[in-house]
């Protein structure tokens, strides 16, 4: 099958936007789908397949399309004008105003939706799509998302319209980890119990947390890979006299895994408001974070802030809860997390064994079930 993709994100950029949509069209390009990616042009030099292949972690080619737009907002429809010249069997977009657009031209599309409408205009281009006539299915990344978007817009589509497609990973990259010891080898980071945090430290991320449990922990080591350069230098210079914490910076999403591999715990210490790219989001009550997948993939016990987005996937089986924002009780499930080996390995062997079920194909196989008729 033809299928035109437009995301409104940059190529390339470490936000998880352009991350998720990188991946999920890499995954329809895996299915063996004749996939270009329409993306704006953008102040940073184009990359060639091999560039963003590094940059992303990706391994099947697929072509993006840089197109040039005198704004944003026209963007999309020029995004959809020539996805239509390209004679695709099926539009697959993140914009709304792109999906709702392409029902008018007459395509069939699939509309990834990730946050609540928001703006002026978000909700009137929602309410156009899920309004409109036409082959529409819509992809929602979490339960949470899809009642949400039910109560504050009534019905919003029929019941087959609408597929749930949480986040993925892929899977194959996380299939030879070293264990903890010699991936900290490899990374030249130091022989220790050690705690990893991998992502972007916008506020709601637990940085201030992270920081909290590195004085309370001496002997363990911390380290956070990820983040803006100016973001992570100001965090440098505020934890400069913590000697068991380390800010890596920005990492190549090829090279995670190996970060992760190198933790003994792995951490996700959101906030009640979790920060995204773009300030603060509707993320802590509906997101579906990339990193969860990795996290369980590469095999360590996994510790997570009691938000109930996050037992839509995680559970007590695969992982320990802490409420959000309370060092004690963090410092706590920490530490008996390492006083207790057995303990560790069995969450680890079953969040692996979890993730199997949430690889970026199977999620792109689910979203294109039966779809277009």
């Amino acid at each position: 099958m033809k299928i035109v993709a437009i995301s409104g994100s940059q190529v390339p950029s470490n936000v998880a936007n352009s991350l998720q949509a990188m991946k999920a069209v890499h995954a329809l390009a895996q299915l063996g789908h004749a996939v270009t990616l329409i993306v704006p042009v953008s102040e940073r030099p184009h990359s060639n397949w091999n560039e963003l292949a590094a940059f992303y972690g990706l391994q099947q080619e697929f072509r993006v399309e840089y197109l040039p737009s005198a704004s944003r907002r026209l963007f999309f429809l020029s995004a959809v004008r020539c996805a239509k010249s390209l004679k695709p069997d099926l539009l697959y977009a993140w914009p709304l105003q792109s999906a709702a657009l392409g029902l008018i031209n007459g395509l069939p599309v699939v509309l990834e939706i990730h946050d609540l409408p928001s703006g002026r205009i978000g909700p009137f281009w929602f309410r156009y799509f899920r309004d409109s006539k036409g082959n529409k299915r819509m992809a929602v990344i979490t339960r949470a998302l899809k009642e949400a978007l039910a109560n504050r817009y009534g019905a919003v589509l029929r019941q087959s319209d609408v597929v749930l497609a949480p986040n993925g990973v892929e899977l194959e990259r996380f299939e030879r980890l070293p264990g903890p010891s010699a991936a900290r080898r490899a990374l030249g980071l130091p022989e220790a119990p050690t705690v990893a945090c991998t992502g972007h430290v916008y506020p709601g991320r637990g940085v201030d947390l992270f920081v909290e449990l590195a004085k309370k922990q001496p002997g363990v080591w911390f380290i956070w890979a990820g983040g803006k350069q100016e973001d992570v230098e100001a965090w440098k210079v505020k934890t400069q006299e913590i000697p068991n914490l380390k800010f890596i910076g920005f990492v190549h999403n090829a090279q995670l895994p190996m970060y992760q591999a190198a933790a003994d715990v792995l951490l996700m210490p959101y906030s009640h408001e979790i920060g995204i790219s773009s300030g603060l989001g509707h993320s802590a009550q509906i997101s579906s974070p990339m990193k969860m997948f990795e996290y369980m993939a590469t095999g360590r016990a996994i510790l997570a802030s009691d938000l109930p987005v996050f037992h839509e996937v995680l559970d007590d089986n695969n992982a320990v809860f802490c409420p959000p924002e309370k060092v004690v009780a963090w410092d706590g499930a920490l530490q008996a997390l390492f006083d207790n080996p057995a303990r560790r390995e069995e969450l680890a062997r079953q969040a692996r064994l979890d993730a199997q079920k949430y690889s970026w194909t199977e999620r792109a196989k689910h979203i294109l079930d039966g779809f277009p008729g």
